[in-house]
């Protein structure tokens, strides 16, 4: 009868321990700091922000539970210091499972209209369902991260708190994530400062200094960047955000053994086309391309001035790919390469918001 007593004591621990809290509920609206050169971020109607929905993200980010052997977490294979990339060629999943591609950038994602490097998804929020389930990335099945995060008084709290659903999903978890990357704006580099000076857009007193501070070196490579007879980048890299929601074949390869956005789209002419990435922080998220071939920013700069190999789907803005590239001589290259490390921002790297909070 004791142990009869025991067990259901111990049942009843489990069961009391997974309960919420009774709480009652109130979230506030959480306010976007939109650099004042952006452009609006579109908000989904059925996942507005939230100070409560942000820091649950924040949190979810960074659990390794989501692994299915509780080793990785979202932050692993998106680090702070590499511009919330991977510092390897291809990331490492659970039991030492390599992937096939390079970890893109997590910044001012929530302006993208499309998400992986083959565009797959169309959301944010579609996108995150992706890597859990992943063989060579996380794993694990939904149903077994729900049941292992329900296990959490502090996560069925928060969830209530943040959804109003006594029981969450995945939906819930991938919403709430999805908050948190798109409070991650990264817009106060010296290349804000010098867009919003040729665009007549007026400098706090902060940019003001940093404006005194762009070297002769980093105006000269801005010039080659934008030249239509220099590096001619401004066709996938320009505007405020300095990234064109665009999908290209950047002459790297004539045969393709990964076929890009043809994988999704099924039409020959979309092979070897891959989305193109964010130049923010491009100082600190090395390696390089989908692949991650290149290990340094020289290595970029050389393959577009005489690396481009021409081939039937290449994009018909590389003009120069017949001749293999823009041809820019070395001081040249090193002027570009000097104006590609403007896009670096300090301070969206060091952000305490977007740190692990364990």
């Amino acid at each position: 009868m004791k142990h009869i007593f025991l067990i259901l004591l111990g049942t009843l621990l489990i069961f009391s321990s997974c309960r919420r809290d009774k709480l009652s509920r109130s979230v506030t609206p959480y306010k976007l700091d939109i650099p004042s050169h952006f452009p609006d971020m579109p908000i989904p109607s059925d996942n507005p922000m939230t100070v409560e929905g942000v820091e649950l993200g924040r949190k979810l980010f960074y659990d390794k539970q989501l692994s299915r052997d509780n080793s990785i977490s979202c932050g692993s294979c998106h680090s702070p210091e590499s511009a919330f990339s991977d510092p390897n060629q291809f990331s490492q999943g659970v039991d030492g499972k390599i992937g096939k591609r390079n970890s893109m950038a997590l910044i001012n994602l929530g302006w993208q209209t499309s998400f992986f490097w083959d565009g797959r998804s169309e959301t944010l929020e579609e996108q995150i369902l992706f890597p859990v389930t992943d063989p060579h990335e996380m794993d694990q099945s939904w149903e077994a991260t729900i049941s292992k995060l329900s296990q959490s008084t502090e996560y069925n709290n928060d969830f209530y708190t943040v959804f109003g659903v006594e029981e969450f999903n995945s939906s819930h978890v991938v919403k709430a994530i999805a908050q948190f990357l798109r409070t991650m704006i990264s817009g106060n580099s010296k290349y804000d400062v010098m867009y919003k000076y040729q665009n007549s857009i007026p400098l706090t007193d902060a940019e003001q200094e940093i404006w005194d501070e762009i070297t002769v070196e980093e105006w000269a490579g801005m010039d080659v960047f934008f030249s239509l007879s220099g590096g001619d980048c401004l066709h996938c890299h320009d505007g405020a955000l300095a990234q064109v929601n665009m999908f290209s074949n950047n002459g790297l390869d004539f045969t393709f053994d990964d076929p890009g956005r043809m994988l999704v789209t099924g039409n020959p002419n979309d092979e070897g086309h891959f989305k193109v990435p964010t130049l923010r922080n491009i100082e600190l998220s090395a390696p390089y391309m989908h692949d991650g071939r290149f290990s340094s920013l020289e290595e970029v700069v050389n393959h577009y001035s005489f690396g481009v190999v021409n081939s039937p789907t290449i994009d018909p803005m590389m003009e120069f790919a017949s001749q293999g590239g823009v041809q820019l001589d070395a001081q040249e290259r090193q002027l570009l390469i000097t104006f590609l490390k403007t896009f670096t921002d300090e301070e969206f790297i060091n952000n305490p918001d977007f740190q692990d909070p364990n």
